[in-house]
């Protein structure tokens, strides 16, 4: 399994910001009026990276107990710290371009008749759904850091434990 990159998400999210731009342009260029930004939209990715954020403390806290080697400590399956790397991964990937997308949106409001109040409540949402996203990119790239090995365990013995992220 490849570690993201930050390079990566940095250019999902600076080609999503700069089409979801162009794209608006062009759209009102038309005549037509803009889409609305939901707003759940940044809700919904702020529950995304509480759920990044809180599977990733408690596969640590259970590693943790696993090295430290403490009675009664329940073991990390292999698969599902797997699983868990692979979601924290699309996640972040798809946080990328989605906040890359409200990004250019809430760029354009802010250049384009800012004075309009609907356009105002439009460009916060849409910046506080950037910031979600930005948590949601966060949340996933510390999970992956917990579920990496440390550098000399093979990863292939029988027991259980998380998963190798090779640089």
């Amino acid at each position: 399994m490849n570690q993201l990159r930050i390079g990566t998400l940095a250019g999902l999210f600076a080609a999503a910001l700069g089409l979801s731009w162009a794209g608006v342009g062009l759209w009102e260029s038309f005549g037509n009026t803009p889409p609305a930004v939901p707003l759940l939209s940044p809700v919904i990715l702020a529950l995304i990276a509480a759920a990044l954020l809180a599977t990733a403390l408690s596969l640590r806290s259970r590693l943790r107990a696993q090295r430290e080697r403490r009675p009664g400590a329940r073991p990390v399956d292999r698969m599902m710290a797997a699983r868990a790397v692979v979601f924290g991964q699309a996640s972040a990937l798809v946080s990328a371009l989605v906040a890359g997308c409200y990004g250019g949106f809430g760029l354009f409001l802010l250049m384009e008749r800012f004075d309009v109040p609907n356009r105002r409540d439009q460009a916060l949402y849409a910046g506080l759904a950037v910031l979600a996203g930005v948590a949601v990119i966060a949340a996933a790239l510390f999970l992956e850091r917990v579920c990496r090995l440390p550098d000399g365990e093979s990863g292939t013995g029988e027991g259980e434990g998380p998963v190798r992220s090779p640089v």
